[in-house]
């Protein structure tokens, strides 16, 4: 039963509790036998029985819950950076879909690729975030928009399982209308309610059902249309919301009861009380507020009226193109005035909410999972603060078993 030791702060950001309360422990030591948490705790309270087994040293380091990036576009295929010029020179995210871009120019580029390319791709992607302490990422479907593609983006994530990370999969089939539904969006509409989800759900390829609620996308009717169906397979609603317009998605998400209501840039004060009253977690995704160069989704606002905030990537080819979650929660500090502390328990406990992973995952208490991070920093505000390429991640263990570490 190892046990590690020379812990400066465990931050074990258990769920309780307002939203900068992270539960900080000095002097710390964290025990755990096979993939489960056994005791954690001030280390000169450790139970004896824990004299002779296996000790590893956190080096005085601070210590966090493995991170959870509850928000990601992971497998898709190509780039867009000719984009991020044409944003530079005043284009907008709608006019450039308009014009074939965006998310269309994505699945075209999705559909060309082959399976093996886009799990090795989604392999490197992954790899590469375990090592800056991410060890559980919700992944969308979305760049495929038909049944064959939607489902094998699905089965891309199940076989993804067996790596470093425990991965959640999404259906996003409402993600937009392909283009060769544009004069037939009923038709597609009517193919992702009567075909995509119940396959989905019949063959447990998902754990959520997820739709684009937007100018441009859906329509409040057609995503409940739509998270109807996914409820009735099994899917529980989540929606991307409130993004470049005020759509009432915010409220819908409140309706159903979604698990989540994602970006929010544009929420009106009725969707935050909705929203609020309802249990839905809002998701700030800083990275696309930043490269779209968006007023972000309004963070103190949401806090304070006591709706529970968590960060994510929104790792995708456009509007986010980034995995470095650690990154995201510096830009939540700076662009949406939340604490280093808010931003912790966002991307730990919160984030393990609004994928309903919070009795497995998010925090490190007696009977969880043995996710976590050593992290070489003072505090978590000096971690914040002090932004490096590898987020100063010394050691990152996932399900009790080091997958990685620089000690």
């Amino acid at each position: 039963m190892p046990v590690l030791k020379e812990i400066s702060i465990l931050y074990t950001c258990a769920p309780d509790g307002a939203q900068h309360e992270i539960h900080p422990v000095r002097d710390a030591a964290l025990a755990w036998e096979g993939d489960r948490v056994q005791w954690v705790g001030p280390a000169s309270q450790l139970p004896s029985r824990y004299a002779g087994e296996p000790n590893h040293s956190a080096h005085g380091h601070i210590v966090i819950p493995g991170l959870v990036d509850c928000h990601t576009h992971l497998a898709f295929g190509g780039w867009r950076a000719e984009e991020f010029e044409a944003r530079i020179l005043g284009k907008s995210y709608l006019e450039i879909a308009a014009a074939g871009g965006g998310i269309a120019s994505t699945v075209a580029k999705t559909r060309a690729a082959s399976s093996a390319e886009l799990r090795h791709r989604c392999e490197d992607h992954l790899a590469q975030m375990a090592r800056l302490g991410v060890t559980t990422v919700e992944a969308k479907s979305g760049y495929g928009l038909s049944f064959e593609q939607e489902i094998r983006m699905l089965e891309i994530y199940h076989d993804l399982g067996a790596g470093p990370q425990r991965i959640v999969p999404t259906l996003l089939a409402a993600h937009v209308v392909p283009t060769e539904y544009r004069d037939r969006r009923a038709e597609y509409v009517r193919l992702i309610v009567e075909e995509i989800i119940p396959a989905a759900g019949t063959r447990r390829l998902a754990r959520f059902c997820d739709v684009f609620v937007e100018e441009g996308a859906f329509s409040v009717e057609e995503g409940r249309r739509i998270l109807r169906a996914g409820l009735a397979a099994g899917l529980r609603p989540k929606l991307h919301a409130d993004q470049i317009t005020c759509s009432g998605g915010a409220e819908l998400a409140a309706d159903m009861g979604a698990a989540s209501a994602d970006h929010l840039e544009q929420i009106s004060e009725t969707g935050i009380h909705r929203l609020r009253d309802a249990g839905v977690v809002a998701v700030s995704l800083p990275f696309a507020s930043l490269y779209l160069n968006m007023e972000p989704l309004p963070a103190r606002r949401l806090i304070q009226a006591g709706v529970p905030v968590a960060v994510a990537t929104d790792f995708n080819p456009g509007s986010a193109p980034s995995y470095h979650l650690p990154m995201a929660l510096t830009l939540a500090c700076t662009l949406q005035r939340m604490t280093p502390a808010e931003v912790l328990k966002g991307a730990t406990s919160i984030a393990a909410r609004a994928i309903g992973l919070g009795d497995e995952v998010g925090s490190l208490e007696v009977g969880k999972s043995a996710d976590f991070a050593v992290i070489d920093a003072a505090s978590v505000e000096e971690w914040c603060y002090h932004l490096q390429a590898n987020a100063c991640v010394r050691t990152v263990v996932r399900g009790g078993e080091i997958w990685s570490s620089k000690e």
